[in-house]
């Protein structure tokens, strides 16, 4: 997070958990990092959670989709495929993101799958890939006021059932971020 800004790509993964997700981008919200996707990840997670859970109704999903999209204009990145093939990672289907990461002007990758993001392959572009728990401690050691205030909007949001800020954050912990919400306790 040296870098002025931070753009940071969201993972197919880490936008698949609806807890995740609502917490990243209204962080994004809050003017902690820009977000950026692709297309193509959008309807990854959304054919994942698909197969996975059927008892979701797929319209809301695009829904979802269509959302972010629209509080996040500039969050889609276009243009990137021609990089693909120029690409080297331990997954070839995993080239899409870095692809993307590199054009969209990423200075991260937050990832659920680190090992598929070698530091090797990624540093020549300046890019890092980082888990959501660890993104996440860097927004707060960056801004935790901002962070909390993040999360009271949060807590607050949720009114079918209300939750307290500790079920939030138990929450967002079995969404992996079990030192972030450690943190902000």
């Amino acid at each position: 997070m040296e870098n002025l800004k931070t753009i940071a790509l969201l993972d197919a993964n880490v936008i698949y958990s609806a807890p995740l997700r609502d917490f990243l981008l209204r962080l994004a919200r809050a003017n902690l990092y820009e977000p950026k996707w692709t297309n193509e990840i959008l309807n990854e997670w959304i054919k994942n959670l698909k197969k996975n859970r059927p008892d979701l109704i797929p319209s809301n999903l695009e829904r979802t989709k269509t959302l972010m999209d629209f509080y996040f204009p500039e969050a889609e990145i276009n243009g990137y495929e021609k990089l693909i093939a120029t690409l080297f990672l331990p997954d070839r289907s995993d080239r899409h993101v870095f692809a993307a990461a590199i054009k969209g002007g990423a200075n991260l990758i937050v990832t659920n799958n680190l090992k598929d993001f070698p530091k090797r392959n990624l540093e020549q572009y300046d890019i890092e890939a980082i888990s959501p728990d660890d993104f996440v401690l860097k927004l707060i050691a960056n801004n935790k006021q901002s962070v909390l205030h993040v999360l009271g909007i949060l807590v607050d949001s949720l009114q079918k059932p209300l939750k307290t800020p500790k079920q939030v954050l138990d929450t967002l912990e079995k969404c992996g971020l079990k030192k972030s919400a450690k943190l902000l306790r």
